[in-house]
């Protein structure tokens, strides 16, 4: 089967890191892949550490020199399936289809539980511009077919896979001599793209205000509010926050970890770090906000706490050396899904979308 994924985001995050890591999965199945996305995109950057072929396309705006640009990407590759992810990237390829008429069938994939405009032109898009539709979770099925707006029969959801062979409870006291950290602090992290949404400065209030003094807070990743939250954390006068650029793979940073923490007050479909961070057995702190209950809804070590209130994660943080007494040999790991079945299930709904061809 030959794949084109198309990106038109410029930036990184769980949805870009999904888009190739799905990709690295089928080409090790036997599958041809690559990516249409911006030229100056980070996943078109970085896709050839995943095996994945690049080809540079305008995808930036829904304009006809980007549909041109896209229309010739695609007759060079002449692939069977297009695989869209966000709605730029899949209104281009949905009127390519039209224009070139090829044979491909398409599939769209939403990755985040934000709400979609309700109007023709999207009704359009999702139910005749897609053959099959994928998402991260059922929060967001829900949200594409209230008022029957999209037709169920063609939305599956499709957690992220995690690799347990990487992410797996390991030695703390190791990980924090890796950092640099004293093994008698209690750390709490957060792996996560520097978006608002993502609640980082709720986090690092909380954090100001705890009320024992062994504590280290690691931040992993990058994204457009770095700045911000390093000026926040000048300004509270802390100093025992640890910010990281972006870590291809956070395994030793988890490992590190004493609690995981992620106050997401918008947006999620299924945070990967999370998934990644209960493969590794460790405590949660969050909030219920898209489909983080449906992919916790199970894992007995966490803490679930309002959006956006800084008192109540305190309040949690504070609490969590006596609430989660575990250590390295009682870390008990939960995996919601794997690459196997993630690989398996993204199999069946390309199966499905060829059959419309």
């Amino acid at each position: 089967m030959k794949i084109l994924h198309t990106e038109s985001s410029t930036g990184w995050g769980g949805q870009e890191i999904r888009i190739l890591t799905e990709s690295k999965k089928f080409i090790a199945m036997g599958h041809e892949v690559h990516l249409a996305a911006n030229h100056d995109s980070l996943i078109l950057l970085r896709s050839e550490s995943y095996g994945v072929a690049p080809h540079g396309t305008n995808l930036r705006k829904k304009t006809l020199p980007a549909l041109l640009s896209l229309m010739r990407t695609i007759s060079r590759i002449n692939p069977d399936i297009v695989s869209c992810h966000s709605s730029t990237d899949h209104w281009l390829s949905a009127l390519s289809r039209i224009f070139l008429r090829k044979k491909f069938a398409i599939v769209r994939t939403r990755h985040i539980s934000a709400p979609i405009h309700q109007n023709f032109p999207t009704k359009w898009l999702y139910n005749s511009g897609a053959d099959q539709i994928m998402t991260t979770g059922t929060v967001i099925n829900n949200i594409l077919t209230s008022n029957q707006f999209v037709d169920s029969k063609k939305i599956t959801s499709v957690p992220t896979g995690i690799d347990v062979s990487i992410y797996k409870p390991g030695n703390s006291i190791d990980a924090k001599q890796l950092l640099n950290i004293p093994s008698d602090f209690y750390v709490f992290g957060i792996v996560a793209t520097l978006r608002s949404w993502k609640g980082h400065s709720y986090l690092i209030e909380a954090f100001k205000q705890l009320s024992f003094p062994n504590a280290k807070l690691l931040i992993v990743g990058d994204g457009p509010k770095m700045q911000e939250l390093k000026n926040l954390v000048q300004e509270l006068g802390l100093d025992h926050v640890i910010f990281t650029d972006n870590v291809p793979n956070p395994i030793h940073y988890l490992n590190a970890m004493d609690c995981f923490v992620l106050p997401s007050y918008a947006n999620e479909g299924v945070p990967q770090a999370l998934l990644q961070a209960m493969a590794c057995g460790l405590p949660i702190i969050t909030t219920r906000i898209g489909g983080i209950p449906e992919c916790s809804k199970i894992y007995a070590n966490k803490i679930y706490v309002q959006e956006k209130d800084v008192a109540a994660l305190m309040t949690a943080m504070n609490s969590a050396p006596s609430s989660f007494s575990l250590n390295d040999l009682n870390k008990i790991p939960y995996t919601p899904n794997t690459l196997d079945t993630l690989y398996e299930s993204a199999l069946e709904i390309y199966k499905k979308a060829l059959k419309h061809v």
